[in-house]
């Protein structure tokens, strides 16, 4: 959440920031409900004091100076009766209007606020693979290997689930083992987080109240499925204070995931690319305010690097402030080359989320002098395996309907599994 004290300090950043995002009208409303907060929490304990000073005074009055020191007690205690309430209510409104407003974007974010407004950064090939032959999507090719069964997992789940089988589930495993291989390279440490998790984690990671429709709940025990390891990642150090000399602190955390894409009907059905249920692996880095910018193109390189070792085509966006998540005060996408749909669709991202999480979640850093500040938090997808076999199968498809799994992954698959293979099926 933004600190209150630095828009009440200088509002004009924020308001002009925020403006990019059709925000701009949200300083005015968190300036007036601070206003009214702090006006009534002076009075309330203007009058605390008087209170406490007329009752210890009662103590040592007589006659009728006691008498109006008891009136003056009655006075003040139906006053404070009366605005307590009120306070409570300032408070709560200026925590709610502070946990629905969002970052404030970064001056390097473009303008904009759809996909079409992001800015192309770089690519890796000048021009996508062309192919000789028909080219099928993922859904033709993972029925034709025998690989994906989206209609038993729709009779099984509903829509926007699938059957992964055989070969393609070892490729799965591969594309975790590569890309926790590569992590652990540079430094980060490996985590299987819980994949349920307390409200305080959703609210404290940014995805309550303002991705609410897009959360599984489980009622009963009032915790939340996560959308991604960022949230038991951002959560692990929920209230700490951690050292300067720590940081940054890099984890990558493998876990499934599951978001209900509330108002996506009729957008990518079919196949893997926009399910309830999918794995990941995600990077997440905590640290100081001054190294979060470099670390911001840090992860990215590590993206790269990750997607690099798969021979596939992508090219890396800066999205447009008006279309980022409310965490985020820049994100860059890697988006893959998929032949099947003929664009560019995205694989990864990687936010600099900068205090807005960490304050939320009350995370801060010691420095050398003992001085307390909110830490930076950062996360980005290593790789989200749904997309990423989306994009080897494509890609890699050839003119038999077979798919050739990147070299670099043969280390981690069976001889069989490095070429899959059309299925046979036995004549009647």
């Amino acid at each position: 959440m933004l600190d209150i004290k630095q828009i009440r300090d200088d509002p004009e950043p924020f308001r002009e920031g925020l403006a990019r995002r059709n925000l701009g009208h949200a300083v005015d409303e968190l300036l007036a409900a601070d206003e009214r907060r702090r006006s009534l929490t002076a009075r309330v304990e203007e009058l605390r004091a008087e209170q406490n000073r007329a009752s210890k005074a009662i103590g040592g009055a007589q006659g009728d100076d006691k008498q109006v020191l008891i009136d003056e007690v009655a006075k003040v205690s139906a006053e404070l009766k009366a605005l307590e309430p009120e306070l409570a209510d300032a408070e709560a409104s200026l925590a709610a209007l502070l946990a629905a407003t969002p970052n404030v974007p970064h001056h390097s974010a473009p303008d904009g606020f759809t996909d079409d407004d992001a800015v192309e950064v770089r690519r890796n090939h000048d021009e996508p693979p062309s192919f000789d032959f028909e080219v099928l999507d993922h859904l033709a090719l993972g029925e034709l290997l025998g690989v994906l069964d989206v209609e038993r997992a729709a009779r099984t789940s509903g829509s926007r689930f699938a059957y992964l089988l055989g070969d393609i589930v070892l490729l799965q495993f591969a594309l975790v083992r590569s890309a926790m291989d590569i992590l652990v390279q540079e430094g980060f440490t490996p985590v299987i987080p819980p994949v349920l998790v307390r409200e305080e984690a959703m609210y404290g990671t940014g995805f309550l109240p303002a991705d609410q429709v897009n959360i599984y709940r489980t009622d009963e025990d009032e915790l939340y499925l996560v959308g991604t390891a960022e949230v038991p990642l951002a959560a692990l150090h929920m209230g700490e204070i951690l050292e300067q000399g720590d940081l940054p602190l890099r984890y990558a955390g493998y876990s499934t995931c599951f978001r209900r894409e509330a108002g996506t009907y009729g957008k990518d059905l079919g196949g893997l690319f926009r399910v309830h249920q999918f794995d990941k692996v995600e990077m997440f880095s905590f640290t100081t305010p001054e190294a979060s910018w470099d670390e911001h193109e840090f992860l990215v390189s590590v993206e790269e690097k990750i997607l690099g070792k798969l021979e596939l085509p992508y090219r890396v966006v800066n999205i447009a402030a008006g279309d980022l998540g409310g965490s985020a005060a820049k994100k860059y996408d890697i988006e893959g080359w998929l032949p099947g749909q003929q664009k560019y669709r995205e694989l990864t991202s990687c936010s600099n989320t900068t205090d807005y999480q960490a304050r939320r979640l009350q995370t801060r850093v010691r420095r050398p002098d003992g001085k307390l500040e909110t830490v930076h938090t950062l996360n980005g997808t290593a790789t989200a395996i749904g997309r990423t076999l989306i994009a080897i199968l494509e890609n890699h498809q050839q003119a038999d309907g077979s798919v050739v799994v990147p070299e670099h992954l043969w280390q981690y698959l069976p001889e069989r599994a490095r070429i899959l293979t059309p299925k046979v099926h036995a004549e009647a």
